[in-house]
């Protein structure tokens, strides 16, 4: 998954494509809002960050909550893409399991604090950001879930829970993880869970089988 790169402040006045600068003031409101909330944390500050005036910042983002949703669509659309890309990257269900449990360890490790503006951010009372976290969690859960019915005679809506279940046991566990010290090394601890995912959805025979191996 891309991720945006943390910001420096800049001297205020450098010209950069705006392409470069909405990713320069992604970058600083990303680091701000992690660090401060989205509650504490002033276009002000943001713009400090970016080494910009409060008028620039307002030409790409006509809001903090606008600012704020683009960050949140990025970070969503990149924990999403690293999930569908953990499906596709083997056809061996037990290492789907594990890319996927690994995908989201990465993901909450990754540099610059994201996954808190998805799982932990202080304002899923604003419907538009509860709509956004929802989103991505159950699309996650679906593309699981749509491999589960493939391989299983499971019909779709039970499918679809266990890989909700899934997911949820990978996002929260990953952040259990990162939160209590990452006392685990991540490669050991993302194999744990996989295990564990594992002896679970491995119960359920393959179409034409009796059993999974």
């Amino acid at each position: 998954m891309t991720a945006i790169e943390q910001t420096e402040a800049r001297p205020r006045g450098t010209r950069l494509p705006r392409r470069a600068r909405r990713n320069q003031l992604l970058g600083a409101a990303q680091e701000v809002f992690v660090a401060q909330g989205y509650h504490a944390a002033a276009m002000d500050d943001i713009a400090e960050r970016a080494g910009v005036s409060k008028p620039v910042l307002y030409q790409h983002f006509p809001g903090k909550l606008d600012l704020y949703l683009a960050l949140l669509d990025q970070h969503c659309d990149a924990l999403l893409a690293a999930v569908r890309e953990a499906l596709a990257s083997t056809s061996d269900n037990k290492l789907r399991v594990a890319a996927t449990i690994e995908a989201y360890f990465a993901y909450v490790e990754n540099k610059g604090g994201a996954f808190r503006l998805v799982f932990e951010s202080d304002l899923t009372n604003e419907p538009a950001v509860a709509e956004r976290v929802e989103r991505v969690s159950l699309e996650s859960a679906k593309a699981v879930s749509e491999v589960i019915a493939e391989d299983t005679d499971l019909p779709p809506e039970e499918a679809m829970l266990l890989a909700v279940g899934m997911c949820g046991m990978a996002q929260i566990t990953a952040r259990y993880w990162l939160s209590s010290g990452q006392q685990v090394p991540r490669d050991a601890a993302a194999k744990l869970i996989s295990s564990l995912s594992w002896r679970g959805i491995a119960g359920f025979p393959l179409h034409g089988s009796n059993q999974q191996d």
